[in-house]
């Protein structure tokens, strides 16, 4: 489609960015397309969100101009090994409608959306799927997966006695007035030290505390702590509600953690030795929490925390400038690695050598050299945070090994101390 400000798709479908004047039939649209009632309008909303030029529409002229697919994107930072953040064109409200599915609505606005992001100079794309199979085909693969745990405390004793929390800490509940004042300076200390995570909003804090609602939303005052070193400084944070159910006269109630961040191990422990401690408490579930967080480690009984029955796939990326994204993140050896990649969208199409020095540092260039590996632009995009690993893709059919020892040369570069993860929805 290119950079146009219109394109057609078919004889009757025009697809175009909107202007703020139309939030309301895109917003009617929106709801359309996920399924779900128009229960009032959210153009205020919307409006608070809105940037020109990042909003796509796709209208029927043979229905006087309905709205019928709806695509948006924003720039935020995603933080990659080692800590540096790069800019990336988050994706969302991506909706086709049941009535205009396989006329190629989605590829016309993915396509102009990604190569409006790579003139912009955005790294990467990035998008939460709603069904595993649709964005392979534009060169996304899984790159942060969602994990929780559900926390019996009958069958656990909490937290093991022996483990060290923060000496002089203190842990405060706060307001949602606070929250929305100290939650976003602590988010902003922790996401570099979180490969996955990115950038939190006005927006979002505003949803998340109560300050801003949408249409059916069915928001609840949560409880929210902090915990604090014996500085006073912020290191952490607890969002949490608890259900009231009563078995008979015997309590059993469920605590879920909403949100969750700590800037160090102490401050951790300090925050799930008080979440596992709640009065009337019999269950803790936690809904997204990082793949290889310890916290069934520090439980007396680890059994007692078996998986939430929604952990999956979350985060799904997309590479648009392959040497700024790999010069930009950390690796755990030095080497040399040739890449065959192909890509159904071009942008990571190529032969690519891979090259990493003792400081860890690296940089991603055209080669012409025997290549070590060939993979598909969506398997790079789910090497490259650390979700997967070289031997596993290769194991499933999405990595072929051209040179004998290149499995083990490239799983050796790309390997990561931590497992990306992103809290948040967008």
């Amino acid at each position: 489609m290119g950079n146009d400000a219109h394109g057609r798709t078919g004889q009757d479908i025009e697809i175009r960015y909107i202007g703020e004047d139309e939030l309301q039939v895109w917003d009617r649209a929106i709801c359309r397309g996920f399924l779900r009632p128009h229960v009032g309008d959210a153009t205020e909303f919307r409006r608070r969100l809105f940037e020109p030029g990042r909003w796509q529409g796709a209208f029927d002229r043979s229905d006087e101009g309905r709205c019928v697919g709806t695509f948006r994107s924003f720039d935020t930072g995603l933080t990659v090994p080692g800590g540096a953040v790069i800019e990336v064109d988050a994706i969302t409200g991506v909706t086709v409608g049941a009535t205009h599915r396989r006329r190629g609505l989605l590829s016309g606005m993915m396509r102009r959306d990604l190569a409006a992001a790579r003139e912009r100079g955005s790294v990467a794309a990035i998008l939460i799927a709603a069904e595993y199979n649709i964005y392979g085909r534009y060169g996304f693969g899984p790159a942060t997966r969602a994990h929780g745990w559900q926390i019996d405390l009958a069958r656990t004793g909490g937290l093991r006695a022996e483990l060290p929390d923060s000496p002089g800490g203190r842990i405060d509940f706060v307001t949602m007035e606070e929250l929305r004042r100290l939650g976003p300076e602590l988010h902003e200390r922790w996401q570099p030290t979180q490969p996955g995570a990115i950038g939190r909003t006005p927006t979002g804090w505003g949803r998340a505390t109560g300050e801003i609602q949408y249409p059916g939303d069915e928001w609840k005052e949560p409880f929210a702590a902090v915990h604090r070193d014996a500085e006073g400084t912020v290191t952490g944070l607890a969002v949490y509600t608890v259900d009231d159910v009563w078995d008979g006269s015997y309590p059993n109630c469920t605590l879920t953690v909403a949100d969750f961040l700590a800037l160090d191990r102490g401050t951790a422990v300090a925050l799930w030795r008080f979440l596992l401690s709640v009065d009337w408490v019999r269950k803790v579930t936690v809904k997204n929490l990082a793949p290889d967080d310890p916290l069934p480690l520090l439980l007396d009984e680890p059994r007692a925390a078996t998986p939430h029955p929604e952990n999956a796939d979350f985060t799904w990326l997309r590479l648009l400038d392959v040497p700024a994204a790999f010069v930009a993140r950390s690796y755990a050896a030095p080497g040399r690695v040739v890449l065959q990649v192909g890509d159904p969208e071009r942008y990571a199409e190529g032969r690519w050598a891979l090259e990493v020095g003792a400081d860890g540092t690296g940089r991603c260039t055209p080669t012409e050299d025997e290549p070590d590996l060939a993979l598909g632009a969506g398997a790079l995009a789910s090497l490259y945070l650390g979700a997967e690993t070289v031997p596993r893709l290769a194991a499933a059919a999405l990595v072929t090994e051209l040179r004998p020892g290149g499995i083990a040369a490239a799983d050796l570069l790309l390997r990561t101390p931590l497992a990306p993860w992103n809290p948040d929805i967008f």
